[in-house]
């Protein structure tokens, strides 16, 4: 018999799971706790991870100058090929040059616009994640966690001083893409999904796994329209190498890679400096990383499936192509990420009942 939901509407994914299967899953969930402790064990990033000197400037303020120089009418591949060599910044290959939407539109808008454009989005996107939370969570002191635990995951994204910083964009339009996609609707989604990757090129694996996702479950025209997406962001990717080669040249310093291999930990971190866990003692804030997983794969539900494999996508590129100084990739799935949280003692609850079940089916004969 299913119990009644703690929290959700619904019950868990895990409520009706055979009791072999719940125990092994509870024993995943034990070895995905000890995966995340393994950012106790993560390095810190050297001084000169990056090539630069210890005078380097930091990254806002590098592309604070390149708004500044795009404000002032000054074309924005040389300016930004003159910053990156002022700040020792390497320039090959061609990735190593944001794309110029932000910086352009920057430079054409007033700061203050900027500024109140930054905000607007940030609390869009958090009506619609309090919508689509609020169908799952009836109960208000449920819904009030979950918009804590949102709160938390938005912590960097409403900083004014961060507004030049390509992954606080990109991340709200995910963030938003994510939740404004339901069964049958999804061109809005496509469309913000496009715009992201336009900021920030990494923000393209959340299109492909949404394509992916559409595709695998029969909605052809939906695959279609993120792979039409994709294939934009190609075109425009195209015309910004071929940009970057115009200004850049053999002289030029070369990336030292994205072959980080740091594994699980570094991803582990990556979410924690993103996010309000940041402020707990770092043992604490990988288990809770951990159990965020955990919850979204326990909601029953198509947004779930697609947040889950999105987070679980960018896990699997910073554990294995992230350095230790670009943790800040994490901050492309942070805003949403922590209202899995939300999720776990339902989850939690169901998968305990399940994994001790000690039922028997007794089969009597009855003599005639």
């Amino acid at each position: 018999m299913t119990r009644a939901p703690l929290w959700l509407s619904a019950p868990s994914r895990f409520a009706g799971l055979p009791v072999n299967r719940a125990r092994w899953v509870l024993a995943g969930v034990f070895f995905l706790l000890l995966g995340a402790l393994t950012v106790l064990f993560v390095p810190l990033p050297a001084p000169s991870a990056t090539g630069a000197g210890a005078d380097r400037q930091s990254d806002v303020a590098l592309y604070d100058s390149i708004v500044a120089a795009v404000a002032h009418g000054e074309d924005y591949y040389r300016s930004a090929a003159a910053a990156l060599r002022a700040g020792s910044y390497p320039l090959r290959p061609f990735l190593t040059f944001r794309m110029p939407a932000l910086a352009v539109v920057q430079g054409a808008l007033p700061p203050l616009a900027i500024v109140a454009l930054l905000y607007a989005l940030g609390a869009a996107t958090a009506w619609c994640w309090y919508r689509r939370i609020a169908e799952a969570l009836p109960r208000w002191p449920a819904r009030v966690v979950a918009l804590l635990l949102l709160a938390a995951g938005m912590l960097a994204f409403v900083q004014s001083g961060l507004v030049a910083f390509h992954e606080i964009w990109a991340g709200l339009l995910v963030a938003l893409s994510l939740a404004l996609r339901r069964p049958g609707r999804w061109v809005e989604a496509a469309a913000i999904g496009a715009l992201a990757m336009l900021i920030r090129e990494t923000a393209a694996l959340y299109v492909v796994i949404m394509a992916v996702l559409a595709f695998a479950e029969g909605h052809k025209r939906e695959a279609a329209g993120w792979a039409a997406a994709l294939g934009l962001f190609a075109v425009a990717l195209g015309a910004h190498a071929v940009a970057v080669h115009g200004v850049t040249g053999p002289l030029d310093a070369m990336s030292p890679g994205w072959a980080g291999m740091n594994g699980f930990g570094l991803f582990v971190r990556a979410m924690t400096l993103a996010t309000g866990v940041q402020l707990l003692p770092p043992a604490i804030a990988a288990i809770l990383v951990a159990l965020a997983l955990f919850g979204w794969a326990s909601w029953r539900d198509p947004l779930a499936l697609r947040a889950l494999a999105t987070f679980c996508g960018y896990a699997l590129v910073i554990s294995l192509f992230a350095r230790l100084d670009t943790f800040y990739w994490g901050l492309i799935i942070a805003p949403a990420f922590l209202v899995g949280l939300a999720f776990v003692p339902d989850a939690l609850r169901d998968l305990w009942v399940r994994a001790r079940d000690k039922r028997r089916v007794v089969v009597t004969q009855v003599a005639r």
